[in-house]
């Protein structure tokens, strides 16, 4: 069909010519894909402020041979001036659609789950719902999960003993037993488990009632976990503002 219609979120984008952009989108139905969006470099665009990232819109596009062409767009999440004006909001977002673009990699494949994970986590940034990093880290569990990573923070990850348990082995994929523990695994507090926990199955009482020790280690922890599996660096990772300021919702 030469014309369709989809919600989406905006992960990227990359000048082309001297007016128009390439727009990388997770969408709802069609997973990712890459459009053209033409004019919307000139003051007089439509709708050029609706295509930056973090925006979630309801995009129409036209089939192209290798790039669509967007041909019009509304508004449905109108984030991306309240995330890019706040330095601790954009620093926790950066790494979401970061690690959205690599976790769906192929385009054109329906990535359902992946596109409401981080439409609900740039909504709660957005809204300041909970503290920024909780927000990302959350994020970054929960989306390597639906992509079949889902680490385990109560039993053990190699031999399924229930725990709690002391140590934690990212490339065993989570929690681990005395028995099992690897050479190189990490002793994270049990208020750290705790939280982790937390974070991957959306407990925000137990999450917004940490402190920051825990989050500290656990954000750590996450960074080390996310990077593992997507085999890649997380650039933006680097410059997440993680000082204690954090912790207010």
């Amino acid at each position: 069909m030469p014309l369709y219609r989809d919600d989406a979120i905006v992960l990227r984008t990359h000048k082309l010519g001297e007016a128009d952009r390439i727009v990388t989108l997770l969408t709802r139905e069609n997973g990712k894909v890459r459009g053209v969006a033409k004019g919307v470099r000139r003051t007089s665009s439509r709708f050029g402020a609706r295509l930056e990232p973090f925006m979630v819109v309801d995009v129409q596009l036209h089939v192209g041979r290798s790039l669509d062409t967007v041909t019009q767009v509304e508004t449905i999440g109108a984030y991306a001036r309240t995330i890019c004006e706040d330095y601790v909001l954009y620093t926790a977002g950066a790494p979401m659609l970061e690690a959205a673009d690599r976790l769906v990699e192929a385009e054109r494949e329906p990535a359902v789950q992946q596109y409401w994970l981080l439409a609900g986590a740039l909504r709660a940034l957005a809204q300041r719902d909970h503290a920024p990093s909780l927000v990302l880290d959350s994020y970054l569990l929960r989306a390597l999960a639906v992509a079949g990573w889902a680490p385990s923070f109560t039993d053990c990850a190699r031999c399924g003993e229930p725990g709690p348990h002391h140590s934690f082995s990212v490339a065993t994929g989570g929690a681990v037993c005395s028995r099992c523990r690897p050479p190189g695994s990490t002793a994270p507090a049990p208020e750290t488990f705790e939280l982790l926990a937390a974070l991957l199955t959306g407990d925000w009482a137990t999450a917004d009632a940490s402190v920051e020790r825990p989050r500290k280690e656990a954000s750590g922890i996450v960074a080390a976990y996310a990077q593992y599996y997507l085999e890649r660096t997380l650039r933006s990772l680097r410059h997440v503002d993680r000082t204690p300021r954090n912790l207010e919702a």
